[in-house]
């Protein structure tokens, strides 16, 4: 065999190699934020009023009997519910501003460009101000049912209008864009309408906090997760395939329309879920997947993991911050992953245009 005919096995070879170690890279990329997030998610239980050690919270979790029946109250019952649930709300809103920008092909989507955000809200200002919802439900659950079902219905319509004949991909983020207005209308209305302490209520809720995260709404939330991210993982190579283009994708045999339908569904169900359980909690699905674009790339199959863990990663940060801005004073977190959310926002803008 000559020279000549090793060249493209060699060339193959290299290839392979500098493949394999690329794939190795983004896992490595996978688990180091991975435990950059149990770091977070300890130091959030960490802090409050009356701040452990961060021996004292993993003893509390993982040996109870070691602890104080108050250190194990403070751990257990009260701050591990909310860290938990800020993991699986910026998890499950990153994952939808991933699959969103994606079947959008628009880097500024995200589940609130759809009108999520703002359907659920209306639907929480029926139910406070108004008492209007879903009959025979719960107290405890009346307004987060109406604003999932609100949420819900918002990508439903839009759904509707993307089996409409000549509906595309801009025609889709328009109508978001309309419903955003229109619900913030609505809301408006509601709170013109509001008696004092209905419209504090209401405005609370809209700053999203975590305050109102339990174990069975956490449980709820673990369900959804383990139910839809399966689904959004089997379809990461027809996702990467659609980055490459509509067309290029249906020359791969993808049916580009199922493949927007499924990925919106389970983008509704996600955010609508989060939503009517936390309240409004911005920014987290826009930075997230550009955080994790940044480390790995556009491979769906590491994308959206990386998207989650993110997603989630930064919402931690957020919890911790909340309990530190103000000393003493839980601060909703939504209003600190706007103000954190806003300047890092603009800083991966710079960094990406200095970097073309």
């Amino acid at each position: 065999m000559t020279i000549a005919e090793d060249r493209p096995s060699a060339l193959l070879a290299d290839a392979e190699t500098a493949y394999h170690g690329k794939i190795r890279l983004k896992i490595g990329i996978l688990v180091a934020l991975a435990v950059a997030l149990c770091a977070a998610a300890v130091i959030d239980i960490c802090l409050g009023s009356a701040n452990l050690a961060p021996g004292d919270v993993l003893a509390a979790i993982f040996d109870p009997q070691s602890v104080s029946r108050g250190t194990k109250a403070i751990v257990v019952d009260v701050r591990l519910p909310y860290s938990l649930m800020a993991l699986l709300v910026g998890a499950a809103l990153s994952l939808s501003g991933a699959e969103m920008q994606t079947i959008l092909d628009n880097p500024l989507a995200s589940p609130f460009t759809l009108g999520v955000s703002s359907a659920a809200s209306f639907g929480a200002a029926l139910a406070i101000v108004l008492q209007l919802g879903i009959p025979g439900v719960p107290a405890e659950w009346f307004i987060p049912a109406n604003a999932f079902v609100f949420a819900f219905g918002s990508v439903l319509l839009l759904q509707l209008l993307s089996g409409l004949r000549g509906a595309g991909v801009e025609t889709l983020v328009l109508f978001g864009i309309a419903l955003v207005f229109i619900f913030n209308a609505l809301v408006a209305i509601m709170q013109f309408i509001a008696s004092a302490e209905a419209l504090q209520q209401l405005v609370f809720w809209s700053m999203g906090s975590l305050t109102r995260s339990n174990w069975t709404k956490l449980q709820i939330m673990s369900v959804i997760m383990c139910c839809v991210i399966p689904f959004s993982l089997a379809a990461s190579w027809k996702l990467t395939a659609l980055r490459l283009g509509e067309d290029r994708a249906r020359s791969f045999g993808i049916d580009v329309t199922r493949l927007r339908f499924f990925s919106l569904l389970r983008v509704s169900i996600l955010a609508a879920t989060s939503v009517s359980f936390v309240g409004t909690i911005g920014f987290i699905g826009l930075v997230g997947p550009h955080i994790a674009r940044m480390l790995v790339g556009e491979d769906h199959r590491f994308f959206l993991p990386g998207s989650m863990l993110c997603g989630a990663l930064v919402m931690a940060l957020a919890s911790a911050a909340s309990k530190m801005i103000v000393p003493g004073v839980l601060m909703p977190v939504g209003i600190v992953t706007s103000l954190i959310g806003v300047p890092f926002f603009l800083a991966l803008i710079f960094t990406k245009k200095g970097r073309a």
